[in-house]
């Protein structure tokens, strides 16, 4: 907007504003005869606001130099860097051919507070998105929630189910050894179109929670100790506390403590290691068939022992996939172009697993961070004929191949995000959305004086 064009608006309002205080504080005019300064000030001081209420802050420019495939991008920029104005005094707005629409974004509090909004991607090579920040108030309602209930926490968006967080102790099937309950795993994991893409307790692995962390030979004080087929009776990890629960416009984010305990024959049980699980879930796009959930898995030991994380050939970030998927109907396909074939004991960023269900077509894509430990990781995938049908897990295993060793006193991370979907994803799409997650687009900021 040109200057001439601002002094115009800004006169204009200057006399509107003049009009209506004559008409309706007739009044406080008479009675300014002997104080005309009353009246001006009040003009002066009506304008002001009304210019402050609407006063653009700054302008974020978000380029996608590579095709986003009409993805959500998050983007997260430092607000304290850009205004300390109160968070309930803020609009964000995208500018496109001269219009301004509203932007739902969320803010973080914390030191710096952070701002957080979804670039909604278009289907072209690269494209550029230009975004005001100003004060102002915009009704900002929780579009995606976290409900606590019957021992589980439920994300959600109005009635459509995306994730649930199970934080009480689930049992195994009467008749089945009570060593096998667990607590702190996601399941249901649903498809945007309402189609499970978990299963737990399957009967050929009744250790099997949906998506779970566990490790499974570990070496604490002396000994190996299974933390992942938990009827061993070697250990456990089991849930001990949320730290937070967050509720928005953009996501709902949850934190959760989980411990792994290791049980001692004749001596009460020790907790080896802990596991800050944080997870967020984006909220879905209207009319849009996926979703994001980010994981930050953040691990340390739990006293002064430390403890390593031995070479096997599955242990980590694990999700047991639905009981509908089999080798005829479902597929698998990594970063680096591997199949079912061949993918399992590979390495990648990215791996897919799609495939029918209920007369619809549903998958996820997991994603490794670049940061993670033995980047890219090894992939644990069951063989085309697990079960004679193909039964279907994916795991990523950063220690199928070498020891990782945890220090007392250091904390260490881990961080995955999963694209959940209804439809067919390609490797296309499939490998931008990886880098979008590894490398966030730039944000340009240009501030207003």
């Amino acid at each position: 907007m040109s200057a001439q064009i601002r002094l115009i608006i800004l006169l204009s309002t200057f006399i509107i504003r003049i009009k209506i205080l004559i008409q309706f504080n007739t009044v406080t005019m008479k009675r300014s005869v002997s104080n005309p300064h009353l009246v001006l000030a009040g003009v002066f001081l009506s304008l002001l606001t009304t210019n402050i209420n609407s006063q653009k802050i700054a302008v974020l420019k978000v380029e996608l130099l590579k095709a986003a495939y009409g993805l959500n991008i998050p983007v997260t920029i430092n607000l304290d860097e850009v205004t300390y104005i109160s968070d309930t005094l803020l609009v964000l707005y995208e500018v496109k051919n001269n219009n301004r629409t509203i932007v739902p974004f969320q803010i973080e509090s914390g030191d710096p507070r952070k701002l957080t909004w979804q670039v909604a991607a278009e289907n072209v090579p690269a494209e550029v998105h230009i975004y005001e920040l100003a004060q102002g108030k915009a009704r900002q309602p929780d579009v995606i929630k976290a409900t606590s209930g019957n021992g589980a926490l439920v994300i959600h968006t109005g009635d459509k189910n995306l994730l649930q967080y199970c934080f009480k102790t689930v049992y195994p099937p009467k008749g089945v050894d009570t060593a096998y309950k667990r607590s702190g795993f996601i399941h249901p994991l649903w498809a945007p179109h309402g189609q499970i893409l978990t299963r737990i307790q399957p009967p050929d692995h009744y250790h099997h929670y949906g998506i779970w962390n566990p490790w499974t030979h570990v070496m604490y004080e002396g000994d190996t100790i299974d933390f992942w087929n938990i009827n061993s009776r070697q250990g456990t990890v089991r849930f001990a506390k949320f730290v937070s629960v967050e509720n928005g416009t953009v996501f709902s984010e949850f934190s959760a403590l989980h411990e792994h305990v290791v049980f001692k024959k004749m001596r009460p049980e020790k907790v080896a290691m802990n596991e800050l699980q944080r997870v967020r879930i984006y909220t879905p796009g209207k009319d849009q068939d996926f979703f994001i959930v980010d994981f930050n898995i953040q691990l340390n030991c739990a006293d002064a022992n430390p403890v390593k994380l031995l070479e096997y050939r599955y242990a980590g970030f694990g999700w047991r996939t639905t009981e509908k998927w089999d080798n005829k109907n479902s597929m698998v396909l990594t970063s680096e172009g591997k199949t079912r074939k061949d993918a399992d004991g590979s390495k990648a960023r990215w791996c897919m697993v799609q495939g029918d269900i209920d007369n619809d077509y549903a998958g996820v894509v997991m994603m490794s961070f670049p940061t993670n430990y033995n980047f890219p990781e090894p992939l644990r995938i069951w063989p085309e004929n697990q079960y004679n049908r193909g039964d279907m897990f994916a795991n990523f295993c950063p220690t199928k191949d070498m020891d990782w060793l945890l220090s007392p006193g250091k904390n260490y991370f881990l961080k995955y995000r999963l694209l959940v979907y209804n439809g067919r994803v390609d490797k296309g799409k499939a490998e931008s959305a990886w880098y979008y997650y590894a490398y966030p687009p730039r944000v340009i900021i240009h501030l207003e004086k």
